[in-house]
C-alpha cells in the first residue's frame, strides 16, 4: 500500500485569501511512490487527527519566517536591506504547529525543502543567516539571483558530509543542485548535525539523531526530479516501514 505523505501549504493574503503548493512538490512524492495529501492551516484537535493518517511529512519552501522567531530584530529598515519577505502569519503559526507535533513522533519521517529546512532549524532552537548576500559578501557560489524564484532557478555545488544519511542516499561526495534562497542555517538546532554544504560554507542540508528519518535539504530537489530521485524514493521508503506507521 502506497503511504500517504502530507504537505504544508502556502497562504497568499489575496483578497480573496488562497492556500496553495507548486505541483513540482507533490508530483515528486507521486513519482517517488506515495500519495500526496495537501494539509492546509486547521486547530490542534483536526491536526492530531490528521496526523494519525499520515505516514510522512513534507515541508515546502516558500517566503521567509520571521527573524523573531529566532532572536532576531526586524525593523521596516532591516527588512528592506536584507530582503526579507515574511510568509503568511497563518502559514507562520500553523508550520511551527505542524513541525512541533511530528517530531513528537520520531518514527515519522520527515523531509524539509528550502524554508522546510529552515522551519526546522528554527523549531528546534537554531538560528538562520538572515541574508546570504549581506552577511557573505564575498561568497563565490550563487545561491539565489538578485530576486530569487522570480528570477528562475539557479544551480551550484553541495558537498554532502562523509557517513551522512545523504551521503548514502545519493552515493556521491558531491554534484550540482537548483537553488534559490537568501538565508540559510547558521547555528544548528537541538539534536541537528550538518549533512551538505556548499563551496562557501553554507550549511544546505542537515539531518537530525535519534529519527529514523528527519532530513532538512536547502536546495529545491524537486526542481530535479531525476537527480534527487534517491531522495524522494529513500523517503517514501522509511514512510512505509512499520515503524513509521506505529501511530
Amino acid at each position: 500500500m502506497k503511504p500517504i505523505i502530507g504537505i504544508n501549504l502556502d497562504i497568499t493574503q489575496g483578497p480573496p485569501q488562497e492556500a496553495r503548493v507548486q505541483a513540482f512538490y507533490y508530483e515528486a512524492v507521486q513519482k517517488a511512490g506515495g500519495i500526496p495529501l495537501l494539509v492546509p492551516p486547521m486547530p490542534d484537535e483536526d491536526l492530531a487527527a490528521t496526523l494519525k493518517r499520515l505516514d510522512g511529512l513534507l515541508f515546502i519552501g516558500g517566503l521567509d519566517y520571521c527573524p523573531s522567531l529566532y532572536g532576531e530584530e526586524l525593523t521596516e529598515e532591516t527588512k528592506s536591506k536584507l530582503n526579507v519577505e515574511i510568509a503568511h502569519a497563518s502559514r507562520q503559526d500553523f508550520d511551527f504547529r505542524l513541525i512541533r507535533k511530528a517530531l513528537e513522533n520520531n518514527a515519522l519521517p520527515v523531509l524539509g525543502i528550502c524554508a522546510g529546512e529552515q522551519l526546522l532549524n528554527i523549531e528546534l532552537g537554531g538560528t538562520l543567516i538572515t541574508d546570504i548576500p549581506h552577511s557573505h559578501p564575498d561568497s563565490p557560489v550563487l545561491h539565489s539571483s538578485k530576486n530569487g524564484w522570480k528570477d528562475g532557478f539557479k544551480k551550484h555545488t553541495v558537498i554532502l558530509e562523509k557517513n551522512s544519511l545523504l551521503e548514502s542516499i545519493y552515493n556521491a561526495a558531491r554534484f550540482e543542485v537548483p537553488t534559490s534562497h537568501h538565508q540559510a542555517v547558521d547555528k544548528l538546532g537541538a539534536g541537528l548535525k550538518v549533512a551538505a554544504h556548499a563551496e562557501d560554507g553554507i550549511i544546505e542540508a542537515v539531518e537530525l539523531e535519534g529519527h529514523a528519518f528527519v532530513v532538512g535539504v536547502q536546495w529545491h530537489p524537486e526542481r530535479d526530479f531525476e537527480g534527487n530521485r534517491a531522495l524522494f524514493e529513500s523517503f517514501i521508503t522509511h514512510c512505509k516501514t512499520p515503524i513509521a506507521n506505529s501511530r
